[in-house]
């Protein structure tokens, strides 16, 4: 057939057609005129670590108590991202999210707080508590999150007697995993931006020594964190005293992030009579960025309460954390501060 066309072509004066060139997909043995697209890993969305298939099912946040009287904690070891938050009287609790890692049990378990929808909205998955105020319930739901709550008679929740009352909460995960809805997202998106590869965060590349962060949350609340190299992980203490899980495991992170944000007091107060403050964390601010036993400073962005956190670096370009759990401080402006050395 190419002589026909050929011999056809010169017969009636005109020049022979250009030759086409087949093209096939990048994983033939033919290539496309170009370097094969490169090969994406598959990771968990949360952390970034690569993995061979990602579980279908959506982000579960649990919020969990950092009071002396509910250390150690349980299951805190095996959350993808924690958050932690300052709360009535100095104290601090946990957002705590898991997709990758499903332990058994995960507590105690204590109240939502005006704060925690700008924080689980983005994952558009469910969040556990034991109850809350109204006018904060009411916002957890405008804001599109399925709760699951204790205090509504939901399914999954126990109470142990070696701890008292209000302290001895925990959720069994895989039944509250089960109660999710259809519409929640499975897996969830992405949150942070993390490297491909280990070792290539931004902070971990090219930041400044950060073997400690001194973080002070408020007057009776401060977390500290030291850069373990053996380990690849920075390690929590609760002031002086280790951070560790209730089966021993120190707590520890391999992303610290502190963001710098405003703390309002709303017009609630708890059962004791202390004001409830909120975290605004839809807006922007400062932040510290620390990988790899090295920090970066950056500026945190949140553009609404359904939107993820955003890191930039000075250079304007995305703060690449390393692939692996990550801690986030939310440090009021004013009244907290911290150190890094």
């Amino acid at each position: 057939m190419l002589v026909t066309a050929l011999t056809l072509a010169a017969c009636g004066g005109r020049e022979p057609a250009a030759p086409v060139t087949a093209t096939v997909d990048a994983d033939t043995s033919v290539a496309k005129g170009g370097p094969p697209d490169p090969v994406v890993p598959v990771v968990w969305p949360l952390t970034g670590v690569a993995v061979e298939e990602v579980a279908v099912r959506p982000a579960l946040a649990v919020k969990i108590e950092n009071a002396p009287q509910a250390r150690p904690q349980t299951g805190l070891e095996s959350a993808d991202v924690v958050w932690e938050e300052v709360v009535e009287g100095g104290i601090t609790r946990f957002v705590a999210v898991y997709h990758s890692q499903t332990p058994e049990l995960v507590g105690p378990v204590r109240s939502v707080r005006p704060m925690d929808p700008a924080i689980v909205a983005p994952l558009h998955g469910v969040l556990v508590y034991t109850g809350g105020q109204e006018p904060f319930t009411d916002a957890v739901d405008a804001a599109g999150i399925q709760s699951v709550v204790m205090d509504d008679g939901d399914d999954g929740f126990e109470t142990t007697r070696a701890r008292r009352a209000p302290h001895n909460v925990y959720g069994r995960v895989a039944d509250l995993w089960e109660q999710a809805d259809d519409e929640r997202t499975s897996p969830p998106p992405a949150q942070l931006v993390h490297a491909r590869e280990p070792g290539r965060g931004t902070a971990t590349v090219a930041g400044a020594p950060a073997a400690r962060l001194d973080v002070e949350l408020t007057f009776a609340s401060r977390a500290v964190w030291e850069w373990a190299g053996e380990q690849g992980a920075y390690l929590r203490s609760e002031g002086d005293e280790p951070a560790v899980s209730a089966d021993g495991a120190r707590l520890a992170a391999t992303n610290v992030v502190l963001v710098s944000a405003t703390m309002v007091d709303t017009r609630f107060t708890d059962p004791a009579g202390a004001p409830v403050p909120e975290t605004q964390l839809v807006g922007s601010g400062d932040a510290v960025v620390a990988s790899g036993g090295k920090q970066v400073v950056a500026t945190w962005s949140k553009g609404a309460v359904d939107a993820p956190l955003v890191l930039t670096g000075a250079d304007g370009a995305p703060v690449e954390l390393e692939p692996g759990t990550t801690w986030i401080e939310l440090v009021p402006i004013g009244s907290g501060s911290w150190a890094i050395g």
